[in-house]
């Protein structure tokens, strides 16, 4: 039977990407509008759609493209990238219990957030291929883990230093991407 977040981890997770947006913007050194020019959500897993669960991973990003539908006035712009961070209630929670009382939720689901955050950024401005092959893609995730660790140093999270060290040794992909538009 799988997990989701209660009512008391919502709150957490919903923090999580309100903190990693600040972060992920400060590192990059955005500002606000430049950081919305990416459009993306955020769901757990019991608002999934069957193809966005993914065992094995804290999170799932997909992409979706938008466009006018035909016979609509197409004019430059018209359509856009949609990303959306699928978290994995039941696979996060489950790491949480097994590294009891070592790994606590909150600087997990930060670590989480900016990872996927700094994804979302960097194939909103095509600095990765979103669609590439799985050798690209292990190239792109150990890309983003030294992205993320650079960009958590400057926080001083409770217990954050334990998630980092736990992505540190044998890093290991974590999430996946590989959803496609309609």
């Amino acid at each position: 039977m799988a997990q989701f977040f209660n009512e008391a981890q919502m709150p957490l997770a919903n923090k999580a990407f309100t903190d990693a947006e600040k972060l992920v913007s400060g590192y990059f050194r955005l500002n606000e509008n430049q950081f919305k020019k990416h459009k993306y959500d955020v769901k757990t897993l019991a608002y999934l759609d069957e193809h966005e669960i993914k065992d094995g991973a804290f999170a799932h990003l997909c992409k979706y493209s938008y466009e006018k539908p035909e016979g609509e006035a197409q004019s430059t712009g018209d359509g856009f990238d949609f990303y959306r961070v699928c978290l994995q209630d039941n696979i996060i929670l489950n790491a949480v219990q097994r590294a009891n009382p070592f790994i606590k939720l909150s600087p997990l689901m930060l670590y989480i957030a900016v990872h996927e955050l700094i994804h979302v950024l960097r194939f909103g401005n095509n600095e990765s291929d979103f669609h590439a092959v799985a050798e690209e893609k292990e190239k792109e995730e150990a890309i983003v883990h030294n992205l993320t660790k650079n960009a958590l140093q400057m926080v001083s999270y409770q217990d954050m230093n334990m998630v980092l060290d736990c992505f540190s040794n044998n890093f290991k992909i974590f999430d996946t991407y590989s959803c496609g538009g309609f």
